[in-house]
């Protein structure tokens, strides 16, 4: 029996033996699948949830859903939509409703092109994925949110998979030749240097096309397959060549590659590139596009991207389609790429939208009449004095006057703006001067009436400004300066260093929710009170809570093996010059792409208690007494609380990166954040308490004098940031 399936498996095709069994065999896809992603902690906790992948040919699609079966404990029922229909599905649904009632046991249903079934055949399987009977895993090369029922793709999560690259398809080559398994591991193969290099560029990101070729070289080069011991098969450049001899283009008039060429084939043109627009232009044409559809593109170009900057645009693209008609494929090609040439070379303007703009105006905002000096004088200028006071400009100098034209209500509201490219920007001087003209031509009062007025309360200005300066202003505003430098994407993994700073780590959490939040805290409650907050959301989008000191949890993290592309954080080194070690091991955890932003408040450079006596009349002699105090606190050799600042933190940043021969760079910049700070009798007292840093260089008599001048004050407080950024060099 055993020899029987190892021949049925040599008679295999390799790409289909080759298939992953594991995870870690798994090529590409790491946006996905990577360690710490979603998706593969949802895949290893066995907790899934209904999926569709989306993706081209020989990404990975059907493998993923075979390593899903070959994972969970649930059972896994497999239809190919292509050759099965509505009775097929029934039998399954059936099955799955046996097993959960007789066993409990849950049923996955593997649904490969999807998208063939038709509507009905979709409504079919919606109640049982609503019911719970089947969690559905489908597979899809067509958008799912235009191939599948709307239904079904908002109870699934949606995973895109990526075509590979060439590098991953290196990966799959050299797997297939050294498994002994399943592979050409037993053989005795050589290969001419650049040749899988070649068939990985050829295979265009397929691994499919890149074992189809490569079993074709290896099993028709030779005497015989297999070989026998002796015998070295030997893959020449030649071979390889031949083996994968041309690409098909993949290309889909009617699917989602047709829209994204197209659409990658404007957005060359509108962004200047004519290497890039030649390019789509020639894989539409390679492919079969019907070039009438493509002029009907190029003509909005013209006017959408291009506009007024060169108004002959839209007459070259008319002529050239016009040509073609005439004369066809294959010469047809030249006017289509001289007016793809043209488009991509002229300067760009976009001014054309303006007219949505004032449709928008339009629709959105109560009807305004015409002017009565525009009106149609012809019928009832004597009752009514219809187009009376309209100035006839071929009556003026230059055939212009100004005068009013849009409504009263939109009087001064530009829709208009004139690029200063081509054609257009030896038109926008003049079209600016008449606006300026003609706005001043306008006699309406614009200020407001005052309807009321109130005498001024102290305590409420007080509670007012306190109110307006409250620390969550502060705290919004930092959240923005830590996250603006970071392109994070939906996969994305971010590490907030301080859990306790949950305003940062819940801004990660809804920025990165397929990828993964993780975070650090020092304490179990801190733990618990995370775990509490994170009750809303689904289990899979919870942050990844590690307990522990920030030194513990980033070993923790580098055993595990995960790496971010963004790393947070918020005044976690109390001590930045004695924390470097910490600062090393945290950088280490960073993808060679990622970001690390972090902020930290520098005492020496914040507001001290001698300043809040500025202005107080008695406070001169206790003011001394502070700035002693303050001298020997702040200029402390020893105090590595506060015997610090930007430059040091520079210098440590910059060993660190050093050491590590990192590809990053650092960068620090200050801000100083100023607001008005409530002093109660608490605060002053726990400043000034006996065994404060100011306690410690003041008299009993000195403080209670102090706390006396200082206590419920309003003072303008200033803290100074130091917002760090390590990121790739430029």
């Amino acid at each position: 029996m055993e020899l029987f399936q190892s021949i049925e498996r040599k008679n295999e095709p390799l790409a289909y033996r080759m298939r992953p069994k594991t995870l870690d065999e798994f090529a590409g896809q790491d946006h996905i699948v990577g360690k710490g992603r979603l998706l593969r902690r949802a895949i290893q906790a066995d907790q899934l949830t209904s999926l569709i992948f989306y993706g081209p040919p020989g990404t990975g699609k059907t493998t993923l859903a075979r390593i899903i079966a070959n994972t969970t404990k649930s059972n896994f029922t497999t239809i190919n939509a292509v050759l099965s229909g509505v009775k097929d599905l029934r039998d399954a649904i059936q099955l799955a409703r046996e097993r959960m009632d007789l066993y409990g046991h849950r049923t996955i249903l593997f649904i490969d092109e999807v998208h063939r079934w038709n509507k009905s055949q979709q409504d079919a399987l919606l109640p049982w994925v609503e019911n719970g009977t089947v969690i559905l895993i489908g597979a899809t090369t067509e958008n799912p949110y235009f191939e599948v029922n709307s239904a079904l793709v908002s109870r699934s999560r949606i995973f895109q998979l990526k075509t590979l690259t060439n590098e991953d398809l290196l990966d799959v080559a050299r797997f297939a030749l050294t498994n002994k398994e399943r592979g050409y591991g037993n053989y005795r193969i050589t290969i001419e240097d650049g040749v899988l290099e070649h068939l990985a560029e050829v295979s265009n990101g397929d691994a499919r096309t890149m074992l189809n070729a490569l079993q074709l070289a290896v099993e028709t080069t030779g005497e015989q397959f297999p070989p026998s011991p002796e015998e070295t098969i030997h893959i020449t450049m030649a071979i390889a060549e031949e083996s994968i001899q041309q690409r098909v283009i993949l290309y889909d008039k009617e699917g989602d590659y047709h829209f994204d060429i197209i659409s990658a084939f404007i957005k060359s043109i509108r962004g200047s590139d004519p290497d890039g627009a030649l390019y789509w232009l020639a894989k539409m044409i390679k492919a079969g596009e019907n070039p009438n559809y493509i002029f009907r593109r190029l003509l909005i170009s013209a006017s959408e991207d291009i506009g007024l900057a060169d108004p002959m645009a839209l007459q070259v693209v008319e002529s050239a389609a016009a040509t073609f008609d005439r004369i066809g494929l294959p010469e047809g090609q030249f006017p289509l790429a001289q007016a793809t040439l043209y488009l991509a070379t002229a300067p760009k303007s976009n001014s054309t939208m303006a007219f949505f703009d004032a449709m928008e105006e339009v629709g959105a905002r109560r009807d305004h009449e015409v002017p009565n000096h525009l009106k149609d004088g012809n019928r009832d200028k004597e009752g009514f004095g219809h187009g009376k006071g309209y100035l006839y400009p071929h009556a003026y100098r230059d055939h212009w006057i100004a005068q009013q034209y849009l409504p009263t209500g939109l009087q001064g509201r530009m829709f208009y703006q004139p690029s200063d490219q081509g054609y257009e920007a030896s038109i926008r001087n003049e079209v600016l001067r008449k606006r300026e003209i003609q706005l001043a031509t306008v006699q309406e009062d614009t200020t407001p009436e005052i309807l009321t007025n109130s005498p001024k309360s102290r305590k409420e200005d007080q509670w007012l400004q306190r109110t307006l300066s409250h620390q969550s202003q502060d705290l919004e505003l930092l959240r923005n300066e830590l996250f603006a430098p970071l392109t994070l994407l939906r996969h994305h993994r971010i590490l907030v260093t301080d859990g306790r700073n949950r305003f940062l780590l819940w801004e990660g959490v809804r920025q990165v929710p397929e990828g993964g939040a993780y975070t650090i805290v020092p304490k179990k409650e801190d733990s618990e009170k995370i775990t509490q907050e994170a009750m809303v959301l689904e289990a899979s989008h919870r942050p990844v809570v590690i307990e522990g000191s920030l030194i513990d949890g980033v070993e923790t993290l580098h055993t595990e093996g995960v790496q971010f592309e963004a790393i947070v954080g918020r005044n976690s080194w109390s001590r930045p010059l004695a924390q470097k070690k910490e600062l090393m091991a945290t950088l280490k955890l960073l993808t060679p792409q990622g970001v690390f932003m972090h902020s930290e408040l520098i005492p020496s450079q914040s507001t001290r208690l001698s300043h809040i006596l500025d202005g107080i009349e008695l406070g001169l002699p206790y003011k001394n007494a502070l700035e002693l105090a303050e001298k020997e606190i702040y200029d402390d050799p020893k105090n590595s609380l506060v015997n610090w600042g930007v430059t040091q933190l520079e210098q440590i940043c910059s060993e660190v990166i050093q050491e590590l021969a990192s590809p990053h760079e650092v960068s620090i910049s200050e801000r100083e954040s100023i607001r008005k700070r409530h002093i109660t009798p608490e605060l002053a007292e726990h400043w000034l308490s006996p065994t404060s840093a100011y306690g410690k260089h003041l008299s009993d008599k000195e403080r209670d004098e102090l706390i006396k001048l200082i206590q419920n004050r309003e003072v303008s407080w200033s803290n100074t940031l130091a917002l760090i950024k390590i990121g790739r060099k430029s």
